[in-house]
């Protein structure tokens, strides 16, 4: 069998990533067997080398060297240089995913606000996908828990209006022909609600009623393993420590709270319905630790592991 071809981004110069990538590349002996390429700046490994006093071993991975227009970037804040650079990197890697030059990339964490100093206008990496991929989808994973995204970073009066029988419908097939394409038949899927008490019947709310039940029936008659919607208070509880349950939660928060209260350490960001892997830690930039060599590098080390896993079917 052949190795993956695996792209690992820097993210944001400023904040954590190249940190945690040069951490989690240290010891080739604790990531999957692989054939790795880096997207970033030498000027950026560099200064982070110093600063770590670890050295990558260059004859074991390729580095594809997208300058930065200063000799050290700015650490711990939001920059407009450090956006650009990190939106260089990632769509480097992403062409060249698309050509099929990898079977995958991991990205570091970027900074929506530097994006957006750089004048970039999407709202991070799945946003950008989004565009290129319209059935992309934001899930995160870890034996704890694991949880799919209807909609991410949106305001929260845009993502109460995605919940349509639609949306919710496609959104179910989505989901399960990713989770599919990794691991057949391995997953059941509960949906919360979106309302307390899952709209109780109507009385507190009729998505449930209106959009999510004749969604859920509509991918039940079509074979999929999913139930609900469920009261989104404990839904969340009921699939703790059943990695083979996953949560279809209707907005960022809703998802994100729980999840990262059970495996923030550990979790990892996995975009489904692309035709490559994409995995990412579950965790952001850091800046208040950057540079201090504090940065916690196990979900980076895990969105690598689990990249490779992909990248070979999930087996």
């Amino acid at each position: 069998m052949s190795l993956p071809r695996i792209g690992i981004t820097f993210g944001d110069p400023g904040g954590i990533g190249s940190e945690i990538v040069l951490k989690s590349l240290s010891d080739m002996s604790r990531v999957p067997a692989a054939k790795y390429v880096l997207f970033g700046s030498m000027a950026v490994l560099e200064d982070m080398e110093e600063i770590l006093d670890l050295k990558l071993a260059r004859t074991k991975l390729t580095i594809r060297d997208i300058p930065y227009p200063r000799s050290a970037p700015k650490k711990g804040a939001p920059d407009r240089d450090n956006g650009d650079a990190s939106f260089r990197y990632f769509r480097e890697a992403v062409e060249s995913a698309r050509t099929g030059d990898l079977t995958a990339i991991v990205t570091a964490p970027v900074s929506k606000l530097s994006w957006g100093l750089a004048g970039i206008s999407w709202r991070g990496h799945t946003d950008y996908l989004e565009q290129l991929y319209p059935g992309a989808v934001m899930t995160f994973w870890s034996e704890a828990m694991k949880v799919a995204l209807l909609s991410h970073h949106r305001p929260l009066k845009e993502a109460v209006a995605l919940v349509t029988r639609k949306n919710c419908a496609r959104f179910f097939r989505v989901l399960r022909d990713g989770v599919e394409k990794s691991r057949p038949e391995a997953y059941e899927f509960l949906v919360a609600g979106l309302n307390p008490h899952a709209g109780e019947d109507g009385l507190l709310g009729n998505e449930e009623r209106d959009a999510l039940l004749p969604a859920i029936e509509e991918a039940r008659a079509s074979g999929m393993r999913i139930s609900g919607p469920y009261p989104p208070d404990v839904v969340f509880r009921g699939a703790l420590g059943h990695p083979e349950k996953i949560i279809i939660a209707l907005y960022h928060d809703q998802g994100l709270i729980p999840f990262k209260l059970a495996a923030f350490e550990s979790g990892v960001n996995v975009t489904l319905g692309l035709p490559f892997v994409r995995t990412s830690p579950d965790h952001g930039t850091a800046f208040d630790i950057a540079g201090k060599n504090l940065a916690d590098p196990r979900s980076m080390r895990e969105a690598i592991r689990l990249a490779g896993e992909l990248s070979l079917g999930g087996r």
